[in-house]
């Protein structure tokens, strides 16, 4: 900054004593004369111009700079560091502002998203826990109200609100698990883990639910040892996720299937249904919270709507993704992709 003020200083004097000189030069001036006004009012010149500038301007530059510095070490280090101009500081300070404004003005649009989450997400908490809440409420008090005295009345309204309250707790028991996750609550436990065996497995757990939708569960592959590195007790709660909402979304008598693809670094495992489908404007936001393509159909088909929500999570946590292919009343299939051996730092599968 001095330097620059220096330099301004420096170019101005010479300007005016130039111009004072030429005037002098005018007015037909001695030689010795003429020197002794260059010298004098380059000298004026330079010490006044130095003190204007470096004191009523460039001190409140130094200011800003400083100030810009403080910012840059507590929360700017985004901002590249612009270097200092010669003749021009204050295109420095210009760049640094703008560039501090915009940062901020990213950070107040994420700040709007996350917030229009939050309500949206309280909403949806909110009316998901009404509807069970409410029904085994109005059970209970429908008992209370005499009908307590009817064995089979009681009976039944018990099993009704048994059931209001076993979702009710599925549904909170879906909350934590998404908000463990999300926080890092939940660590993932990497081994090589046998995908086949771990597809049966589910397949035995949800059989008697297949069943009572007459839906046949089918490995397409050979019966084979289908090594991937993973999560074993995720990756279950995966395919679990998956093959349930296949099942919920399939038509009556149909086949959800699985099939592993086996690449050289790499396995993608597909989970195919031939039901309903979903609607292309959907596909984009299935894996949010709550959100379901028919709200009245999906509510009878049971579900709290996080699975698909915690399917994506935990593969974000195994460094993949989730992936969906669907078209209406032709099916939906879904698939992700697992490395076949711990992977080297940086390496991409296949």
């Amino acid at each position: 900054m001095v330097y620059s003020s220096r330099v301004l200083a420096l170019l101005l004097a010479v300007s005016i004593s130039v111009i004072t000189t030429l005037f002098l030069l005018l007015m037909e001036a001695d030689t010795n004369v003429m020197l002794v006004g260059f010298f004098i009012s380059f000298s004026v010149s330079y010490l006044l111009v130095f003190v204007v500038l470096e004191f009523l301007i460039f001190r409140e530059i130094k200011k800003i700079h400083k100030l810009m510095e403080k910012l840059r070490k507590k929360e700017l280090n985004k901002i590249n560091k612009q270097k200092s101009g010669i003749l021009n500081p204050l295109e420095n300070i210009n760049e640094e502002i703008f560039s501090f404004a915009e940062l901020k003005q990213k950070e107040i649009d994420e700040l709007k998203k996350l917030e229009a989450f939050r309500k949206e997400f309280i909403a949806d908490v909110s009316h998901e826990l009404k509807t069970p809440i409410f029904a085994a409420q109005g059970f209970v008090h429908t008992l209370l109200d005499g009908a307590i005295d009817d064995k089979s009345v009681r009976n039944k309204f018990l099993k009704k609100a048994a059931k209001s309250l076993d979702g009710l707790d599925a549904l909170v028991q879906d909350l934590l698990t998404l908000s463990h996750i999300e926080t890092g609550q939940i660590k993932m436990h990497f081994e090589t883990i046998d995908l086949y065996k771990l597809t049966e497995e589910v397949f035995d757990q949800l059989e008697e639910k297949a069943q009572k939708r007459n839906i046949r569960l089918k490995i397409e592959n050979e019966p084979q040892k289908v090594t991937v590195y993973a999560d074993w007790q995720r990756i279950f709660q995966v395919m679990t996720n998956l093959v349930m909402n296949a099942i919920k979304h399939s038509f009556e008598g149909g086949d959800v299937l699985v099939r592993f693809e086996m690449g050289k670094k790499s396995v993608v495992t597909h989970v195919r249904d031939f039901g309903e489908g979903i609607p292309p404007e959907h596909l984009p936001r299935i894996f949010e919270r709550f959100y379901r393509v028919d709200k009245s159909r999906s509510r009878e088909k049971g579900g709290t709507g996080l699975g698909l929500a915690i399917v994506k999570h935990i593969l974000e946590n195994h460094n993949t993704k989730a992936e969906v292919k669907s078209e209406p009343n032709k099916g939906a299939d879904f698939s992700f992709k697992l490395p076949r051996v711990k992977p080297e730092p940086g390496e991409s599968p296949d």
